[in-house]
């Protein structure tokens, strides 16, 4: 919940009337001071009416969830109202590490010419699950490999990312999700 005191710009509003007033001379400020007392109530009810406004908008503008307005004494307080975060994937099932020989007993070496980019994904991929990238690679290859493996290819540009949490950085066209299950 967050709270916002409207005081400080009702204040700022009376002392622009006083500056304004001051130049008429001293009945005229008397009397903007009486006004601008008596003018505190419906500015404080067209700051908060405002307000309440932009919140409406900027919810009809939100896929799901929204912001609503309060009044808390003389402060506003804003609910936001948003969805749950999407669940990110699981890291593939730990797997035997690399020093770990496989029942023959042999151990195969490659060379793998990736793009810088993806490598760098991985590496932090990697890092994430608590892995090596090579030992992340064996688990990848050895779940695509085993037996009754499936391969997922998932289209999911139709799903709207909130808050900034798009996984797919937000690029149309390109929010696939592929991987063996």
């Amino acid at each position: 919940m967050v709270r916002m005191d409207i005081t400080p710009y009702v204040e700022s509003l009376r002392r622009d009337l006083l500056a304004a007033a001051d130049a008429a001379g001293p009945e005229a400020r008397a009397a903007t001071e009486r006004l601008a007392y008596a003018l505190d109530p419906a500015a404080r009810l067209a700051l908060m009416e405002a307000i309440s406004q932009a919140a409406a908008e900027i919810t009809a503008e939100l896929p799901s969830g929204g912001v609503d307005v309060r009044l808390n004494g003389r402060e506003l307080e804003f609910a936001v109202h948003a969805p749950p975060a999407a669940p990110s994937a699981p890291p593939p099932p730990p797997g035997p590490g690399v020093d770990e020989v496989e029942e023959d007993g042999s151990v195969a070496r490659i060379t793998l010419r990736i793009p810088e980019s993806v490598k760098a994904k991985a590496e932090q991929l990697a890092d994430r699950s608590g892995h090596s990238l090579n030992t992340w690679l064996v688990n990848l290859i050895r779940g695509a490999t085993r037996e009754g493996a499936i391969n997922v290819d998932i289209d999911l540009s139709s799903i709207p990312f909130v808050g900034g949490n798009d996984p797919f950085g937000g690029k149309r066209g390109s929010r696939r999700m592929s991987g063996w299950a």
